[in-house]
Order: C-alpha cells, then sequence, then structure tokens
C-alpha cells in the first residue's frame, strides 16, 4: 500500500533528482518507491478490472463472453 508520506518522498527526490541530482543510496530509494508504487497500481487496477461486470441488453449477466 501507498502511503501519503511515500508518495511525498517520491515527489521530493524527484525535485531533488531534476535539481541537484541523486546520491546513490537516494537513487535505490526512489527505485524502490517507484517499484512499490507501480505494484500498487497494478493491484488496484486490477481489482477494479476483475470487479467490472458485463450485461447484455436484456440486464443479463454475460460475463462468460468477457475479454482476456
Amino acid at each position: 500500500m501507498i502511503t501519503e508520506q511515500m508518495i511525498a518522498r517520491i515527489n521530493e527526490l524527484a525535485k531533488k533528482a531534476n535539481t541537484v541530482g541523486l546520491t546513490d543510496e537516494e537513487l535505490e530509494e526512489r527505485n524502490e518507491l517507484r517499484k512499490r508504487y507501480i505494484e500498487a497500481f497494478k493491484t488496484s487496477l486490477r481489482a477494479q478490472l476483475d470487479s467490472i461486470e458485463f450485461v447484455d441488453e436484456d440486464g443479463k449477466d454475460s460475463s462468460d463472453k468477457k475479454l482476456h
């Protein structure tokens, strides 16, 4: 799970990278935070997509016709 503090730190590191640059430790931290952010995003997106139900014109469940 990504917290507001993690997002703030990602933004802080991004700003610093664009101004003065990052140390090796900060680069590693940024990469780890980005990785965790992307994984959390993909998990959230997958949950949203999995909750989609397909119905036909009559309102009947047509989930067996889902595209994968």
